[in-house]
């Protein structure tokens, strides 16, 4: 069966893609398709934030070597030999300290003891810690994680007595969590403050600074969750 023209072109034209019939109905011309495509992509700005500070140059704190060599040197013979001595207890931590005419230096572990408060810049709190006298330190070599609180606890007998730039403190603590040390050098330090003088005895018996505290946690008990947190209780 012969097709005509005319019906050739009416199939042609009812396609979905865009076609032009010339008026000749004999051929037909399909225009191509240009070699650029002019396309527009829109793209969304992305924001970056920029955070800018200008603060003091790192200065480089005293290496654990330099520290170790510094309290060999300031107790010779070790913490045994030492006559201004106080043994302090908490939960599992001890603590042996030694008093010594000094600034009011604290050396704990071979670590100093300093107190840190973190930085802002423009709102946003970075991890950065900054001593109070604007230098900055590495977090290494500081015990008691630089927390004012507990700082504060350890030098409650000093302060009590009106000592607290009167001595170095020479500390070796172990067991525990820095917590229960915190605890067990403040008893340390009144017990080797009595080692001074036999007068500071009311002054820190008055503020509590000799007594042992003996709380401990209570151990598991059998059946229950905890010491004596039980089950919850299903009648049936």
């Amino acid at each position: 069966m012969a097709l005509s023209i005319s019906s050739l072109t009416s199939s042609l034209s009812s396609l979905s893609f865009s076609s032009q019939i010339s008026r000749n109905p004999g051929s037909i011309s399909i225009p191509q398709p240009p070699k650029t495509l002019p396309i527009s992509l829109s793209s969304k700005s992305t924001r970056s934030l920029s955070i800018s500070a200008t603060v003091a140059a790192p200065v480089e704190t005293e290496p654990v070597e330099n520290l170790k060599k510094l309290v060999k040197s300031r107790l010779p013979g070790g913490f045994a030999a030492q006559t201004i001595i106080g043994t302090g207890r908490r939960k599992c931590a001890i603590a042996r300290v030694v008093l010594q005419e000094g600034t009011g230096k604290f050396i704990i572990n071979y670590r100093d003891a300093k107190a840190n408060r973190p930085i802002q810049v423009l709102g946003r709190k970075i991890v950065a810690f900054q001593l109070f006298d604007n230098l900055f330190v590495r977090l290494i070599q500081e015990y008691l994680q630089g927390n004012p609180l507990w700082l504060q606890y350890i030098k409650v007998p000093l302060l009590t007595l009106g000592y607290e730039t009167s001595y170095d403190v020479f500390v070796k603590a172990h067991g525990g969590g820095l917590s229960g040390q915190a605890q067990a050098i403040s008893l340390g330090i009144a017990r080797a403050l009595l080692k001074v003088s036999a007068d500071h005895r009311s002054p820190l018996k008055k503020e509590g600074l000799l007594t042992r505290d003996s709380r401990v946690v209570e151990r598991k008990k059998v059946g229950l969750k905890k010491a004596r947190k039980a089950p919850q209780f299903s009648k049936r």
